[in-house]
Formats: structure tokens, sequence, C-alpha cells
């Protein structure tokens, strides 16, 4: 092979506009209008080329248009405006410095996620669970939060769709050229590439640590594309959701392990980890292995630490949706670790299992992430109820309200989501209150007084906007898909800007159900060709390469929109990503969502909408079951869940049809005589008002931080003190109630029962419990008591306090006391479970005892 020899070209910048380079390092910009105009006023048809990448474009524009604009008044005025608010957002202290971190002191949370959505020009997302963590990122910044994130760095990141003369979907892999993107390599003090090694069975991979700059956040990402590695191994940091299973597990110990790795390296030392999904699990094996090595402590002890740092974000709400690998698959990576560790296989592969003696159980990335965290959250109310669910095996014993999964329901970073139309429009009405203190409901509620004349101009703006990015996408489409000419022609013609605009776009997964629109072709035409109340339909999204039913779906819509009375009426745009959401969100008068309840974790794609005063149409699922009112939106189903899916598909389709014909499409088009319609403003002004004010990532982050990131940053420093003595002190107790657990009984229940119970009244209770050898201090023991259904059993049992009496040999005795709340039938149960200060309130996985008499 021949020696190519590298070289660097940097852009030819004149020195009035060298500020330029360190703003295009910073995805700051991303979420200021002020800063996204001024790299559209450099070259806008460049900008739009480049796909809004700051970096590229700096490389590209000709040296004369630099030339021209370094002697232009207007630009470098606005240049320096944009600088001195980069410059100023860096420098200031916001909600964390202010709050916490007096009492605290110097905290660094590590955020893993294997995508995040910060811009399209840097892409390595997907969708949903990339653009929250994108969001996170930058929420986390504005907050002043010390968070940095840690990621994969694609060469190829997702493919790209488009589809082809039949509606089938295409996959394009076009690779990512870093040096024209808004990252940069982190070097060492002699100005070299920083690399790890990460080791592999039978290998050692390298990679290499880039660096992006979200605002105040940092986030670091690993690429094995190096000339170091055999090819195989460049290819892990390929694409994606690519390749096959074993692919995946290389990726995620990339992720977990080398991320690890990559911020010791790096000389940064988290407080707390904080996993968002399971696919950076392995991040809590490599910390167990470095603190056992450079602090020569068991496994257990490190386990310890581990745990008590760690928060862990469930996301998916279906059990294979999450990654799981078979045991010969672990042991092949893993063996050497096991070993090292000094546990045994059974043991090892434990650690992700629902059942730790299910020998034939594969090992879930989920149920490992589970084990090694103090937190466990879903991402909304109906989803931590379903996490519930799916996770409670874990913690055998346990009722299903019971399992220690809590909630966190996730919120988008508004300002990156927001028109600018809609922008000046708050800061106008609202003032800066709305950019600081976003989930401050007062602010909102100053929605109410925009007046109504205004509101609708500027959605109107941003409607026909979307019309006009609707046409030109799909014009670029049909001649590259080798349409006819008259069919092209007919582009300049689809959608009205005046008609009721739905949009519909996610992830065409099956269970997402874009098919529910579409099941009475007859009544959709009579709803969208109404010539005096027309309605079109804007709809977008992607399959995954390998789900044919996904792409069957889309390849399906594609030919009803053929329909010669549906072609101008609903357009189809290819390639999904964040600059057609942001499009389609700001412009949009209808969301609509129509998942199978209860698949939807959350879904954020709904928020964006009514952040920009578009009202959410549908199923009660993910984030709507919390945002739906009667004055935000409107419901589909009901909340109600059937066996037969034909059925329930045929149900909730009419239900669709009878919302849009009876409520949503009369309400749009009830005009008074200035062609205002003030009953759909004024229930887009409640659906901002109230929705805006939970649903965002500030709020979200300010709950991971205040329930999960700073009692994790307590607990690990307490555990930490004095060599880890707690860490080691827990450690050995753990070990001792593994060993005598199984001997733990509740023996002996008496209660001081009466004939004649009121409400009002306590009960008392004392209970003997076989101690096996355990001190009563290990013990919490509570009554567990509640109404009891027509099958005798305890409908939603409630626990109260039972408290140490006396102990007798290998018993104690402890007592409590029932409070009689509501009249009926009711009863109790004892319980004991693993107590111990340092266990700070979490619940062992396993470790429950029932009376059994």
């Amino acid at each position: 092979m021949r020696k190519i020899q590298e070289y660097m070209i940097q852009p030819s910048l004149p020195e009035r506009l060298r500020p330029l380079e360190g703003l295009a390092k910073n995805l700051w910009w991303t979420w200021h209008p002020d800063a996204v105009n001024l790299w559209s006023r450099l070259d806008a048809r460049l900008w739009v080329e480049t796909n809004h990448n700051p970096v590229k474009m700096l490389g590209l524009i000709s040296q004369s248009r630099l030339d021209q604009l370094s002697e232009d008044d207007g630009f470098t005025t606005h240049m320096d405006r944009v600088i001195y608010s980069l410059n100023d957002y860096m420098e200031s202290s916001f909600w964390f410095q202010k709050t916490h971190q007096p009492r605290v002191g110097d905290i660094k949370i590590a955020y893993f996620s294997l995508e995040f959505g910060i811009s399209e020009s840097l892409p390595i997302y997907s969708g949903g669970l990339g653009i929250l963590a994108g969001d996170h990122l930058k929420a986390a910044s504005d907050l002043g939060l010390p968070l940095a994130g840690v990621g994969l760095l694609y060469q190829q990141g997702y493919f790209q769709q488009y589809l082809n003369i039949d509606g089938w979907q295409q996959e394009l892999y076009p690779d990512n050229d870093f040096y024209n993107m808004p990252v940069f390599p982190e070097r060492d003090d002699k100005g070299n590439d920083v690399k790890i090694q990460v080791p592999y069975p039978g290998r050692t991979v390298t990679a290499k640590i880039w660096r992006a700059q979200v605002g105040k956040t940092p986030i670091f990402l690993l690429d094995s594309n190096l000339p170091e590695n055999r090819d195989a191994d460049r290819t892990i940091t390929h694409q994606l959701y690519g390749g096959d299973t074993r692919m995946r597990i290389e990726q995620e110990i990339m992720l977990g392990m080398g991320g690890t790795n990559a911020l010791k390296t790096l000389g940064i030392s988290p407080t707390v980890y904080h996993m968002n999904e399971g696919h950076s699990a392995f991040l809590a094996l490599e910390r167990i292995r470095l603190l056992m090595s450079e602090h020569g402590i068991s496994f257990e002890d490190a386990r310890e630490m581990v745990i008590a740092s760690s928060v862990f974000t469930t996301h998916t709400p279906v059990p294979a949706g999450n990654d799981m690998f078979q045991p010969q698959l672990i042991l092949e990576y893993f063996s050497e670790y096991q070993k090292n560790a000094g546990i045994d296989a059974n043991s090892f592969l434990a650690l992700g299992r629902q059942d730790p003696f299910n020998n034939q159980e594969p090992f879930c990335m989920t149920v490992l992430a589970i084990r090694l965290s103090a937190y466990t959250n879903a991402v909304a109310e109906l989803h931590s109820e379903t996490s519930r669910k799916m996770w409670n095996a874990i913690y055998r014993g346990l009722d299903v309200h019971d399992t220690p999964i809590k909630n966190v329901t996730n919120g988008v970073h508004i300002r990156s989501w927001l028109s600018e139309d809609m922008w000046g429009l708050f800061d106008r009405y609202l003032g800066h209150q709305w950019v600081s203190e976003p989930a401050n409901d007062t602010v909102w509620n100053k929605v109410l007084d925009i007046p109504d004349a205004e509101l609708w101009r500027t959605h109107e703006r941003r409607r026909e906007r979307l019309v006009g990015f609707a046409r030109d996408r799909l014009k670029t489409q049909l001649i590259k898909r080798g349409a006819p000419a008259g069919e092209i022609r007919t582009a300049d013609e689809a959608l009205r800007p005046d008609a009721l605009t739905i949009g519909f776009a996610r992830r065409f997964a099956t269970y997402k159900r874009a098919y529910l629109l579409f099941m009475d072709i007859n009544r959709l035409k009579a709803l969208l060709c109404d010539k005096d109340r027309p309605v079109q339909l804007v709809m977008a999204g992607k399959a995954h390469p390998r789900d044919n039913e996904g792409k069957t779906l889309i390849k399906n819509i594609t030919h009803i929109i053929r329909d010669e009375e549906l072609r101008r009426r609903i357009v189809f745009i290819e390639n999904y990503d964040m600059n057609v959401a942001r499009y389609m969100v700001q412009g949009v008068d209808v969301w609509l969502n129509t998942p199978r309840r209860p698949l939807e974790a959350s879904g954020t794609s709904g928020m964006k909408a009514s952040a920009n005063g578009a009202l959410n149409l549908s199923v009660l699922d993910g984030w709507w079951c919390e945002g739906y009112g009667v004055d935000t939106g409107w419901a589909i189903g009901g909340g109600k869940e059937y066996e037969d899916q034909a059925e329930w598909d045929f149900i909730e389709s009419k239900e669709l049809y009878d919302i849009l014909e009876k409520e949503v499409i009369p309400l749009y088009y009830d005009r008074g005589r200035d062609d205002m319609p003030r009953g759909w403003i004024k229930l887009m002004k409640s659906s901002l008002s109230k929705l805006n004010t939970f649903f965002n990532t500030n709020r979200m982050v300010r709950n991971y931080t205040t329930n999960f990131y700073l009692p994790c940053a307590m607990r690990a420093k307490a555990l930490a003190a004095d060599g880890m003595r707690r860490a080691k002190e827990l450690g050995k107790w753990k070990k001792t109630l593994a060993e005598r657990w199984s001997g733990v009984a509740i023996e002996e229940i008496h209660t001081a029962k009466s004939d004649d119970l009121r409400v009002g009244q306590m009960m008392e209770v004392t209970a003997t419990v076989k101690l096996s050898g355990l001190e009563p201090d290990s013990f919490k023991v509570e009554t567990y008591f509640g109404s009891l259904d027509s099958k005798g059993l305890l409908a939603h049992g409630k626990p109260a306090p039972m408290n140490f009496v006396s102990k007798d040999g290998d018993r104690a005795v402890f007592k409590g006391f029932l409070p009689l709340t509501e009249s009926g039938r009711h009863g109790f149960s004892i319980r004991a479970t693993p107590s111990h200060p340092d266990l700070f309130d979490r619940v062992e996985p396993g470790y429950v005892v029932w009376s059994q008499r």
C-alpha cells in the first residue's frame, strides 16, 4: 500500500472574522436564533447545502465573500453581538452554582448515551433517545450543571433515507467527515491526539477521543476507525444500530468501558455516572475493575461504591427492546474480567439476570444497570408502571407497585425547537424569564395576555414556511425518484398554506400505528377533500433497515398518497432528521400520535409541537397521559386496552375520525368576520400555558439533580471517606446477609384484635422474627396492609413500620400499629427486608421475607 502523508488545511478567515471559528466549535449557537441568523447571513445558500454545519461552511465559502463581510459593518456588528452573548453565557453562573454548589462543593456528572441528537450537523443520532440526550446536555449547560456527555463518534451514523419509485425505503450511509464537523480531537500537552486502549478478547482496540462543546457542557466521543486497528475493529464505531449481536456487544464495551477509561485518561473523575438506557451498563463493571486495581479492595466492596454513585434511566417498554446476550457470548468477552474479579462465572452472569439462579436466562443490559445503580427511573408515569411490571422479577417477593423504579417524565429543550417567530412573541409578552425560568408556571400564564391576532399571524407564518419547505422537498424527492414530469409539477400545488395541517412524524415501527388514519380511505378522503374545510397531512419517519413491516407500511402509505384526490393533500417528507422535525413541529396545527398503549415510553415530539402552539391529538400513552386535559388537546382511546389488536385498531381509528370530524375540524374553521378561529386560539393559549411549564428539560434535569445526582454524590462521598471504610463495611455486611438470609423467617404474629374495629383507631401488631444470626438492626420489619379483593388478596398494599422491642437468642420481637383509615374488609401481612444505614433506603433485589402464618 502507498503511504499517505496527511496534512490539515484550515479556513483562511480575515482577522476581523476570526471569532467565527470559536463560535462554530460551540454548539451553543443551535439554540440561539441570533447566532443561527448570523450563519445564514454569511451565505444563505451554503448554509442550507451544508445542512447547517458552520465548520464545513467556513471551509467552503469563497475568500472574496469573507473579505467582503469583514468590511461589512452590519455583519461585524451582528457577529460581535453574538460573540458577546456566547462569552457572557460561558462566564455566567446559573442555577446549580447559585443553589447547590456552595453546599455540595465540586461534583461532576458523567452522562453516557449510545446516541446524541444535538444538531443535524453532528449526525450521531437516530431518534427520540438521542434527541432527549442532546436536550439533556443543553439543559445541563443552561443550568450550570457540571455534566459531561460520553458517546461514540460514528463514521456513518444512522442511515439517510430515500424511497424508490415503488415507495420502498432505501438506505444510504455516507461517511461523516469529522474534520469538517463541530467536533475536534482532544490533545495532550505535546499536541498529540489523546487515545485509549480498550481490551477485547485476544486483542486491544485503540480509540481516539474527540470532543464537541454544547454550551458549557462537553461531550467526549470515541472513534475506533484508526489505522492501528484491524479492519473489523475499525468498524466498531462505524454505524449506529448497525451490525449483528457481536457488533452490538463490542459497541457497548467501547461505550461503557472505553468511555469510563476516556474520562480517566482526560483526568476527569465523575462523582456520579448516569446511564441513559442500558447500552452503557458495562461502565459499572469497568468502574468496579478500576476501584479494585487502584485501591486494592474486593469486588464486593467496589460494587458498593459503584452502586452508590450510579443512576439508570430505562426507556424501553417492551422486553424485546432491551439488549440481551447469550451467556456464552458474555463469557467469551468477560471470562478474563470475571476471573480477575475473583468471582465465578455464574455469579458474574447473575448480575444480568432477573433470576440469578436460572442458568439458561440471557444476560440483560437493563438488569445489569438496575442491579448496579442506586436509582432506576422510567420516563413517564405510565412508563414507570409498565417498567415495574417488566422488572418486578428482579425484586422477587415485592408486589409490582413496590418495585423501586421511580419516574422522571421527559421534557424538551424548548429553545432548541421553538420557531424564531414564536421566540420573539414570547420575548415581547413573557419577558426574559421564559428563557431563564422555563419551569415557572407564572411566566407561562402570561401567554394568555398575547393578543389573539398576533399569536395567530405568527402561527400562520410558520405554517406557510412548512408548506414551502414540504413542496421543495417533495419536488426534490420526485426528481431523484425519476417521477414523470407531470407528477413533479404537482409538487408546487401540494398543500395549502391556509388549510388545517396535521403532522405525523416518528419511527415507522408497527406499534406506532401510522396506518390508523388510513384504515377507512373513503372517510379519510371525505375529511381531507372538503372544499369548504380542507385538511392536509404532512408525514415523515424512517423504518429500521431490518424492519420490513415498517418499510411495507411506508410503501403502502406512499401508494395511497398517489391517489389523485390525495396527492395534493398528503406529503411524505423523506429522510426525517432534526431539520425536518423543526419545520414540522413549528408549522403544523395538530400533532398526531397513535401508538398502541402502553408501548410509547414517553414520546417528546408532541411536546416540541405544543411548545410552538400546535395542539396534540394522541392516544393516552407516554407523556400525553400527564399532559392531556380538555383544555390542552384531544385524547384517543380513553386509556383502554384490548386483547384483540384488530378490534383495538378498528375502535381507535373510528374514534380518530370522529374526533377530527366532530371536534378538531369544526373548531379550526369556526371563524368570525375577522377570519380568526377564536376558540382554536383559546385552546392554543391554554395548551401553551399549561404544557410548557412542565414538559421541558429545565424541569427534568432539575429533577434528576435534586432527586438522584445530589443524593448519589453525597452517599458516594460518605462511602469513600476514610479509605472507603464504610463501603468495605457495607460489602462485608452484604456478604454476611447473603450467607444467612435463607434462614430468616417471620414466626409468630399477634394482634390486639377486636370485634368492634372502627375507622380512626389503631390496631397493635407484634411479630417474632428468626434472625438467622443477624442483628435486629439489620432488618426493616413492616406490616403490609390494605383492602382485600374478591379473592381475599391485598389489592394495593401499603407498608407501616414496626419497631424493635426485644431480643431473645436468635429471635426478635417487633411491634407496630395499623391505621384503620376506611371501612370494609381488610387484611395485612408482615414482611422483613434488609436494613443498613449505608443502603440509603435502597431496596436490595431478591431480599424479602413474608409471614407464612
